[in-house]
């Protein structure tokens, strides 16, 4: 929450997936951290995906590249993070990428939620993350692209 003579975030949320656009948004939220001297918190989500229900085969496969992602991730955070004097709480959570920055966020209380942009086509029809999350209207939002 803002407070008076505070000028700037005291925590920021952002979400990582691994993608191009998260790691852009994850490098925006660490510059915005270190200039406002906020908490900066990652949010990985692992995710099973719509494919995964046709295949169960395909769960153990998914569910070793999710943790190979997030172990990636987390060191990137930790390394990057030192780097430019930041220490990152890096959070994993299981399920909806969407339910969850909102059940985190619920429980931070961030000043600012930061994503990716969606580069996936079917979002122009569904929606993406950051429209689902800006439609909310709880968090200011930056979807970086």
């Amino acid at each position: 929450m803002f407070e008076f003579g505070n000028d700037g975030p005291s925590i920021i949320l952002v979400g990582v997936d691994g993608s191009e656009t998260s790691y852009r948004a994850a490098a925006y939220s660490a510059g915005l951290a270190r200039r406002h001297n906020a908490r900066l918190v990652a949010l990985f989500v692992h995710t099973l995906g719509g494919l995964a229900a046709a295949s169960p085969s395909a769960i153990a496969g998914i569910r070793e590249s999710n943790a190979a992602t997030a172990a990636q991730l987390r060191e990137a955070a930790e390394v990057e993070g030192a780097r430019i004097g930041l220490t990152v709480a890096f959070v994993e959570r299981e399920g909806n990428p969407f339910q969850e920055l909102v059940r985190l966020a619920d429980e931070l209380r961030p000043d600012l939620i930061v994503i990716g942009a969606s580069t996936r086509m079917s979002h122009r029809f569904v929606g993406s993350l950051g429209l689902h999350l800006v439609k909310l209207a709880r968090w200011p939002v930056t979807v970086v692209p």
